[in-house]
């Protein structure tokens, strides 16, 4: 019967496991969306600063310095927004690993 028992724990873990990886996988489809997006915004202020430089005269050495500095917000919430999606990709593993861990338990407490 504590076997039962068992199983029965470990089915409902897999079942939360499976909720969890589900919305982990929503939750990382639009961390992606919100890394593009940041990365579209941070390239085309970019351009356009680059541009208004050249347009001023600004030597050609220190466009790309300067342009950069100017937008140093957006690159940071480009960044962010990257780090985000790659710890949320880091995340949806570990939760796949703990879905494995219980499949392999599952399995063992199925051939006892």
């Amino acid at each position: 019967m504590a076997g039962t028992i068992e199983l029965t724990q470990i089915t409902r873990e897999m079942y939360e496991i499976t909720k969890r990886m589900d919305h982990a996988s929503k939750e990382i489809f639009n961390l992606a969306k919100r890394k593009a997006e940041t990365e579209r915004v941070y390239r085309m202020e970019l351009a356009k600063q680059i541009a208004r430089l050249r347009a001023e005269g600004t030597p050609a050495t220190l466009i790309p310095d300067l342009a950069r500095g100017e937008i140093a917000d957006l690159k940071l919430e480009r960044d962010m927004a990257l780090e985000l999606h790659r710890s949320g990709l880091a995340s949806l593993e570990v939760i796949r690993s703990q879905a494995n861990v219980l499949q392999t338990i599952s399995r063992y407490q199925e051939e006892v």
